[in-house]
């Protein structure tokens, strides 16, 4: 899952970027409104973090700007401002969630995960294609009710076409949400990382479609 990080405290924005990273997490961080009014309309992000007190543009210009460009990620607003007329603002402008300041930063993860759950058509926080499991609260697979362990990278491009199952993703959008942005992985490394999915899987539930990317589906008899 790739989370844009909109935050202006870069002390805080460093603490926010490891506890979403070691969650599994991709983190691009944006420290001032203009950047992140740009970034949140050129990039594809899964989901965005924004506070409100931010230098150049303000955290509520900055998501007015997203919606009015028909950007439609879901968006939790952190801020120190919790008054209620803050909270109807940032609503107002289309947030989708609303934390204050001090919190447990771990929540943040819960959250984040149960918009993108929501985004997706997804309710329940584990989510299944056939037999194979992924529970987004505690970041672990099962096929059959059987453990599988997987690196950082692949627990991300496996969760990520578990949020799409039965959908055609293509090699670069799997790139884009896997690595950050300064990093541009050949469609070499992202096969690898396919197969080395697959291997663990045991089961050809991973589909390659020939010049379009790949599908995840519950039906055992997908070839690879």
């Amino acid at each position: 899952m790739r989370v844009l990080l909109v935050e202006d405290d870069a002390a805080l924005a460093e603490r926010l970027r490891e506890v979403l990273q070691a969650a599994g997490l991709l983190v691009e961080i944006a420290t001032d409104g203009r950047q992140a009014a740009f970034l949140g309309c050129t990039e594809d992000y899964d989901a965005a973090v924004l506070d409100l007190g931010l230098p150049g543009q303000d955290g509520i210009s900055v998501l007015h700007h997203w919606r009015e460009q028909g950007r439609d990620l879901p968006v939790l607003i952190l801020t120190a401002r919790g008054r209620w007329s803050d909270k109807l603002a940032g609503f107002g402008a289309g947030a989708d969630d609303y934390l204050t300041k001090p919190l447990q930063l771990e929540e943040i993860v819960l959250r984040l995960r149960a918009l993108v759950r929501r985004a997706r058509g997804h309710a329940d926080p584990v989510l299944r294609v056939g037999t194979l499991e992924f529970d987004t609260v505690t970041s672990r697979f099962a096929l059959d009710g059987r453990t599988l362990a997987f690196t950082a990278q692949e627990q991300r491009i496996l969760a990520y076409l578990m949020h799409r199952p039965d959908q055609v993703v293509s090699r670069s959008e799997i790139g884009e949400h896997v690595y950050a942005r300064d990093l541009e992985p050949d469609s070499n490394t992202v096969d690898v990382l396919i197969g080395r999915i697959r291997r663990k899987l045991g089961r050809p539930l991973i589909r390659t479609e020939r010049g379009l990317g790949f599908r995840l589906s519950a039906d055992d008899r997908a070839r690879g």
